[in-house]
């Protein structure tokens, strides 16, 4: 089967076909700065037209800004698409993190205001946006296999986890999909969680693909972008960082494409199971991902790629060292 003439992707054993590529709308809700809103409903509807149909929110993007944007822009268009909704990150009023909560009432609860947020009444992947310390991953699990028998729910994926959370889960439930970090400058799941889905018969969409727009040399903005609390966009990380930009520009240059769509294209190169989330904004942004689409790299391209680009130079972490260490994944 295909979608538009390219081949699709199936999320895990049990998870449904998607397009290639999905969509990202964190960045339409203040993440990286101010956004557009009639920009963010013209760049969603161009991403199904261009036959796009997973796309990625948060019930805390926005404290449920995201959510009700989503709800406007597929009004007329639900059937279209497949939404993935994570949950679980407790804001306070003035934006600031204070915590992580997947207690099973806290699951049902989440889902109740994100059904009515998005104007649906089921949510086709519903996840944790990350493991919460004082909850076993089975009960939170357990809670959404509750809603997938009642119906509010379709499939059940996880963000952040790794190995031993994989399987534990996936006892309780199947899982189709782990949403993970990874790039060019990211490939710690390399190691131990792809074969970990590999084995589990697990998809997984990657997120970062671009490192928050560090590949395409994209600045925080001067307020409300929390990039600027990221160690890969300060200081002597920077500028050690952008180093490798170059690298990318120089070899994309070469093949006449631009630098994200070698990292896209990269990205899907590396395993069958991998749909790269990308947030674009805007309408631009969002047909400059599409071009990756168009390129195909051997093995020998990829090798010579991270030959070029060897995370081991890449300077800071991905998140702060607060955050780093509640990541399961990382563990």
């Amino acid at each position: 089967m295909t979608t538009q003439g390219l081949p699709i992707r199936k999320l895990g054993r049990t998870g449904p076909e998607v397009f290639p590529i999905a969509l990202g709308c964190m960045g339409m809700s203040g993440v990286y700065g101010p956004a557009d809103e009639a920009e963010s409903l013209a760049t969603i509807h161009a991403a199904i037209d261009a036959g796009i149909n997973l796309l990625d929110t948060g019930d805390f993007y926005g404290m449920g800004q995201n959510e009700m944007l989503l709800g406007v822009a597929l009004r007329f268009l639900r059937e279209k698409v497949f939404l993935s909704v994570k949950f679980g990150a407790q804001r306070a009023p003035d934006g600031s993190w204070i915590g992580f909560d997947a207690r099973p009432a806290a699951v049902k609860t989440a889902l109740a205001y994100s059904l009515k947020r998005l104007g649906t009444d089921y949510i086709d992947i519903y996840r944790p946006a990350r493991l919460d310390p004082q909850i076993p991953i089975e009960e939170t699990v357990g809670a959404i296999a509750e809603m997938v028998r009642a119906g509010y729910v379709r499939h059940i994926g996880l963000s952040e986890v790794g190995p031993e959370t994989i399987r534990r889960a996936s006892a309780v439930h199947p899982i189709v999909d782990l949403q993970i970090e990874y790039s060019l400058v990211s490939r710690g799941p390399e190691a131990r969680i792809f074969p970990a889905l590999e084995e589990a018969g697990i998809g997984a969409t990657a997120y970062g693909v671009l490192s928050r727009g560090l590949l395409t040399r994209s600045q925080p903005a001067p307020q409300g972008d929390f990039r600027a609390r990221i160690p890969r966009f300060t200081g002597e990380n920077l500028v050690r960082n952008l180093r490798l930009v170059d690298q990318l520009q120089t070899l994309a240059a070469g093949r006449g494409i631009t630098p994200v769509q070698l990292a896209v294209a990269w990205v899907m190169a590396k395993q069958p199971f991998l749909v790269p989330v990308l947030g674009a904004r805007t309408r631009a942004q969002l047909a400059d991902t599409l071009g990756a689409l168009n390129v195909r790299l051997g093995s020998d391209e990829v090798a010579a790629i991270e030959a070029a680009i060897p995370d081991s130079a890449v300077a800071g972490t991905r998140y702060d060292s607060h955050q780093m260490q509640q990541l399961d994944s990382e563990k």
